[in-house]
């Protein structure tokens, strides 16, 4: 490319070339291949709008110094002028005079662009650090483009056991190394045994100017056929077994040769698949020192490298941390070299030899989760209830640390409850979140009676029990309502605690004179449950008369069980006017006391001349007229109930 009269080779840049060569081939750098066969960057008219390079970091490489330098990354002015060539001769070249020149190096990852420099033109070949620190796992891609009418011949590197890959880009092969020189290693694994790999070379100029072959694993060295000026040349092998493992890509620019530098693009193929080849390295001159370096250190505030921390350029004088999820930045400092602190995230650095520290600590915060009981209108603490948060099992209460974010809380679940999955809890970095579980209790509440059948103002006993399945203790207060007519000596209410392994009862003699239901409450959840207690009926008796006249009356008796006694009802039905009715009612004997009778309440039609009177047994009613009489009186007798009615009788 560009053929130019090739003067001779002036002493120091062969100087310079057996120093990168020797280094190159046979030094430290023979890992990475390349040496002194430069890589180039073409502005234009090129098939290659950019050259792209591929870096792999294992996981267990992340954090490993990547050291990615460049050797003459600016376009050298003096390194090709008016037909000469400079010391040092690199292959620099512009077609066009006083045409502006730039090369752009950018390193993109996972994470978006770690740096992006950009090279003008100068007069000198420098040694520059592009990216000494660690980054994170992943692929890498480092793209070079070129803008104007010329080339930029450079070379790169990387520390081990970091290389440069890439399946099409070129090289600047240099009339002043005429000796074999790596371009590329490919390594051909055994499963492409069967395959097709395609060897292309592009723009070699003919077989004058250089000659290119591959060095097979078995030694078996092969001629590549060598491209015409601007066309292409294909060589296209079948692996054998033989040739699994690594080709050696070799080139050596001719005695022949008219040109001081030729610019050559190589491509590979499996079948029409893209595949890498490891290219780059380089020894600089041992009398050239690094124009500029930037170290930076990510650390804690313990001062140890964080894991997964690395950081990103913004041209040539920002520098800012890149942290893994989790991480604040606490501040930054310049450790050595000039330039000015932005802010805990961004340092403005000079041109030079600079080390940066960022510092960062995990973001932590903590959350607390307690268990309360809901009961009645209490919240109870509940200790020692295990939830489940982040992977761990823990009691409550707990205060756990953790990092800033959104966590869901798993209860466990506690017998005789409910409980319901709370929120998520949010930690907030540097402060404290709080979920609270909720278990609902459960509550059995009954009301026995025995017996729940009794003579009147005979004796029964309620018994209250509360119940529960829940394992904690719950203070509570049960008491009873007892109907009017229900007595008893006892306290009605009894507080206390219960739980799953023990019930709150309360136990009440109770004197029971009529039919009625009583209440049991418990509080504070206000729990209601009910037992009902029949009392025997006493009996009744009835009896009816007729006279010749036709008159006709019926007298029924019945007695109920009263708070005190009894209530006993006389009821008198007649079909015409009577006068001077007599009913006998004779009380009952054989109690410890006599029975006595209570006074008389008569109601009946208006109109009647009733005026009820006492005569011993017999209640004397003055006069009657058609209807229905209801005579009640209180009895005193303590008498059970079966022998409290006695028979009525009538008469006129």
């Amino acid at each position: 490319m560009r053929p130019v009269l090739s003067p001779a080779l002036s002493r120091t840049a062969r100087l310079l070339a057996a120093l990168l060569g020797t280094s190159a081939l046979f030094g430290s750098a023979l890992a990475q291949t390349g040496g002194v066969l430069p890589l180039v960057s073409v502005g234009e008219k090129w098939p290659q709008a950019q050259e792209t390079y591929t870096i792999r970091v294992a996981p267990q490489d992340a954090g490993k110094p990547l050291g990615l330098e460049v050797y003459s990354p600016t376009f050298n002015l003096a390194d090709y002028v008016d037909g000469r060539r400079g010391e040092g001769y690199f292959g620099d070249e512009l077609y066009r005079k006083n045409e502006p020149f730039e090369t752009t190096f950018t390193l993109t990852g996972p994470a978006g662009t770690v740096f992006e420099r950009r090279y003008a033109a100068n007069r000198e070949h420098t040694w520059e650090s592009l990216y000494a620190g660690g980054l994170p796992a992943g692929t890498y891609t480092l793209k070079v483009t070129s803008r104007g009418d010329g080339k930029n011949a450079f070379a790169l590197r990387t520390a081990a056991p970091f290389g440069l890959e890439t399946s099409d880009f070129s090289v600047n092969a240099r009339d002043t190394e005429q000796t074999p020189l790596l371009a590329a290693r490919l390594n051909v694994p055994a499963e492409w045994v069967g395959q097709t790999v395609t060897l292309l070379n592009y723009d070699l100029d003919g077989p004058r100017e250089a000659e290119t072959w591959v060095v097979f694993p078995n030694g078996t060295r092969v001629a590549l056929t060598p491209s015409e000026d601007g066309q292409a040349a294909t060589d296209r092998f079948t692996v054998t077994p033989e040739l699994v493992g690594e080709w050696q890509v070799f080139l050596r620019v001719l005695p022949t040769t008219r040109q001081y530098s030729n610019a050559v693009r190589y491509a590979f193929r499996l079948g029409e698949q893209a595949i890498t080849a490891r290219v780059g390295g380089f020894s600089p001159p041992p009398q050239l020192k690094l124009a500029n370096q930037l170290l930076v250190e990510v650390v804690d505030p313990q001062g140890q490298p964080i894991p997964g921390a690395s950081y990103t350029l913004v041209g040539d004088s920002v520098v800012r941390p890149t942290l893994p999820a989790g991480y604040v930045p606490v501040g930054s400092s310049i450790v050595m070299g000039t330039g000015n602190v932005v802010s805990p995230t961004e340092v403005r650095y000079q041109p030079g030899f600079n080390k940066i520290r960022f510092v960062a600590r995990p973001a932590e915060g903590q959350l607390t989760v307690e268990a309360v009981a809901l009961y009645g209108d209490q919240r109870m603490p509940l200790h020692g209830v295990s939830f489940e948060v982040a992977g761990r099992t823990l009691t409550t209460p707990a205060t756990v640390a953790l990092a800033p974010g959104d966590y869901p809380v798993t209860p466990s679940a506690l017998p005789g409850s409910s409980v319901v999955p709370p929120p998520p809890g949010r930690v907030p970095d540097a402060g404290t979140g709080k979920v609270t579980l909720e278990y609902r209790v459960r509550t059995d509440l009954t009301l026995v009676t025995a017996p729940d059948t009794v003579n009147a103002c005979d004796v029964t006993q309620l018994t209250a029990t509360a119940k529960t399945e829940f394992p904690y203790r719950l203070p509570a207060r049960l008491r009873l309502n007892l109907p009017t007519g229900w007595t008893s000596d006892y306290p009605l209410d009894v507080p206390g605690e219960f739980s799953s392994s023990l019930p709150l009862r309360l136990k009440v003699p109770v004197r029971v004179c009529r039919t009625d239901t009583a209440e049991a409450i418990l509080d504070p959840l206000d729990l209601h449950a009910t037992g009902q207690v029949r009392v025997r009926q006493p009996g009744g008796a009835t009896v009816t008369r007729t006279v010749q006249s036709g008159a006709r009356a019926t007298l029924s008796k019945n007695a109920d069980p009263a708070p005190q006694g009894y209530t006993v009802t006389l009821a008198l039905t007649v079909d015409s006017t009577l006068e001077h009715v007599r009913l006998f009612d004779p009380l009952p004997v054989g109690g410890g006391t006599p029975a006595v009778r209570g006074p008389l309440n008569v109601q009946g039609p208006s109109l009647a001349g009733v005026s009820p009177r006492v005569d011993g047994d017999t209640i004397v009613l003055t006069r009657v007229i058609p209807g229905t009489y209801t005579i009640t009186y209180t009895l005193l007798t303590d008498l059970p109930a079966d022998r409290v009615v006695t028979v009525p009788d009538l008469s006129w």
